[in-house]
């Protein structure tokens, strides 16, 4: 239920309201807007006639249901979109948000010539992968620790924030220490204990579309972050498997739109997961600026024919500088800045 307080109501009144929330079995909400407040009644209670009863409760204006299955994270409960702060940077305004760097964090020249070059192109976020779920044991894992500690080092170096994988609950904590943002990748997009765990930390998630998940099933694992705590949440559209072949995904842009529709979460989009080739990169990055998108999220490699992963879908230094120069005409037209 959502239960939109009037304007004119005092704060006693708001929290008699929380209160009579908690007494029916329900966990409270509370959205501050402008000109007033909205509670929403999330949980799993059985007195849903009793909170229609708040109605006539002082300070109430009117007790709607929320449709949705996911609540928190719905249009309906907030209307208007969510910001992410991480540091000075905001994720869901006017500022446009590129995250870019290397699929793995492999050496440390590698890592510092690709975070020197990606700042001097513009991006605000320094990517980076230390821990890597991968579809083969055989493939390179990550540097674990040591790759953490050098994308510190980068942060440190080029002011850039930092957005990484967390994979399993145990390394949560320690990662944490390290990003800025914790990425949730498409394989863990509905492991429900790490969903769970993110909800307890005091980061921004940053949660990717699973390979072959639905809009809804992305909202409602958007949700499990939320309703544990965490409302600090990026969604991620990175493409998903179809019957195609020529590219590695088929890259889901009408989502964008439509998760901007349905969700007050702000929404990047990954044009190298998901078309998985260099050279479709540019256009899509156009494509999602032109559909809403609030960011990218872009791989970058100083030399990718010796990537230790992902080599084809990452750019050169000057590929990405050339895509930043001609992405600022686009994100301008939508009244956004880049920087």
């Amino acid at each position: 239920m959502i239960i939109a307080m009037k304007s004119t109501a005092t704060e006693a009144e708001i929290e008699e309201v929380c209160d009579t929330i908690r007494r029916y079995g329900y966990k409270p909400h509370l959205i501050r807007g402008e000109e007033r407040v909205v509670i929403g009644a999330v949980g799993h209670g059985d007195n849903k006639d009793h909170l229609q009863s708040l109605k006539s409760a002082p300070g109430v204006e009117d007790v709607v249901p929320i449709l949705q299955p996911y609540k928190i994270v719905s249009r309906e409960l907030k209307p208007t979109k969510t910001v992410v702060h991480v540091g000075d940077l905001e994720i869901g305004s006017a500022q446009f948000v590129v995250m870019a760097g290397p699929c793995s964090v492999e050496t440390r020249d590698q890592l510092m010539e690709t975070a020197d070059a990606v700042k001097k192109a513009g991006a605000q976020v320094l990517r980076g992968g230390a821990y890597k779920p991968r579809t083969s044991p055989y493939d390179f894992q990550g540097l674990e620790v040591e790759g953490l500690k050098l994308l510190a080092e980068a942060r440190e170096r080029t002011g850039l924030k930092v957005v990484t994988e967390v994979v399993t609950t145990e390394d949560t904590d320690l990662v944490a220490e390290y990003a800025d943002i914790l990425q949730v990748g498409a394989r863990n997009m509905q492991n429900f204990a790490l969903l769970k765990r993110l909800g307890k930390i005091g980061r921004p998630v940053l949660l990717k579309r699973g390979m072959s998940s639905t809009i809804k099933e992305l909202l409602l694992s958007a949700e499990y972050i939320a309703t544990h705590g965490n409302d600090q949440v990026i969604l991620c559209e990175r493409g998903i498997r179809t019957f195609e072949t020529m590219t590695r995904n088929t890259l889901d842009l009408a989502a964008v739109p439509l998760l901007n529709e349905l969700s007050h979460l702000p929404v990047v989009v990954d044009p190298s997961h998901g078309t998985g080739r260099r050279t479709l990169i540019k256009p899509t990055a156009k494509g999602a600026v032109a559909v809403g998108a609030d960011g990218l999220i872009i791989e970058v490699h100083p030399r990718p024919q010796e990537a230790w992963s992902d080599g084809p879908q990452s750019l050169t230094p000057e590929m990405f500088s050339e895509i930043m120069n001609e992405l600022r005409p686009y994100i301008e037209i939508g009244d956004r800045r880049l920087n």
